[in-house]
């Protein structure tokens, strides 16, 4: 696949800065030059495609490389739309890290339109001391449009490579309309799927706090009273109230993996 974007991002005078941005069609990036308080080191660099959305025929490939002791900020200025697919969409991102840099992917969810086909891979190469905050989440697709789970196919990729080779997370979510059931009767009533990952020697103190959060939170939801037919509690019932909220959470080595089911948008922002 052709590159349609690259950034660089280096040490210059002791502070994080972009050295090298590269875009095309349909992909633009926008580095403003002050973000937060001028006494943190970090770059921020904000995603956007031409038309508002990733249209029929629209590939994206970029690649980004952030130097040794950089913090970099990847995110976007509104949810990513696909809309109506006549074939697959296709986006790629390759990001090389260097010596105690930190990277966090933080973009607005995905929104795939009706009969939209999309799919994307994220391939992480990074040291042992890297650092990286990985959030990945889409949506059941337009709530004011009455589409909900409408799409034809979503499929995201993400592999973390530690040493350039050696694998340390490899991970697909695939819906496909295709199956043995429609995807909203797969769903339920859930209406967004996040991802969360935390890796590095930086993000310790929050591993441990998510861990002990999620831990909090779904004990309190799968100990929710049982609803029996007449509406009254009952311990014993089969009838059992579907939580509004999902988590689970595991250590895989360094790093915690962390995924989210909510009926509600609004609740995992």
């Amino acid at each position: 696949m052709e590159r349609t974007g690259k950034v660089v991002v280096e040490k210059v005078g002791g502070k994080s800065t972009v050295t090298r941005c590269f875009s095309k069609y349909p992909l633009k990036f926008i580095v403003p030059s002050k973000v937060g308080p001028c006494k943190i080191d970090s770059v921020w660099i904000y995603s956007l495609t031409y038309g508002g959305g990733i249209v029929s025929g629209d590939s994206i490939s970029c690649e980004f490389e952030i130097g040794d002791g950089c913090t970099t900020v990847f995110t976007t200025q509104a949810s990513t739309k696909v809309y109506k697919s006549v074939g697959s969409k296709c986006s790629a991102q390759f990001l090389e890290f260097g010596s105690n840099a930190l990277l966090a992917i933080l973009p607005d969810p995905v929104t795939c339109f009706s009969t939209a086909r999309y799919s994307q891979k994220q391939v992480f190469r990074v040291l042992l001391d890297s650092n990286l905050v990985i959030v990945d989440w889409f949506t059941s697709g337009r709530h004011e449009s009455g589409e909900k789970w409408d799409f034809d196919l979503y499929k995201s990729t993400n592999n973390i490579f530690l040493n350039d080779n050696q694998p340390l997370f490899l991970d697909t979510v695939l819906l496909e309309q295709q199956s043995i059931s429609p995807i909203n009767e797969r769903m339920r009533d859930y209406q967004v799927i996040a991802m969360i990952i935390l890796l590095g020697p930086k993000l310790k103190h929050i591993q441990s706090e998510v861990q002990e959060n999620v831990k909090r939170m779904m004990s309190e939801q799968l100990h929710m009273p049982f609803s029996g037919i007449n509406g009254r509690a009952q311990s014993n019932s089969r009838h059992f109230t579907k939580p509004p909220f999902l988590a689970s959470c595991s250590v895989f080595g360094p790093k915690v993996f962390f995924s989210c089911f909510h009926d509600t948008i609004d609740m995992v922002i």
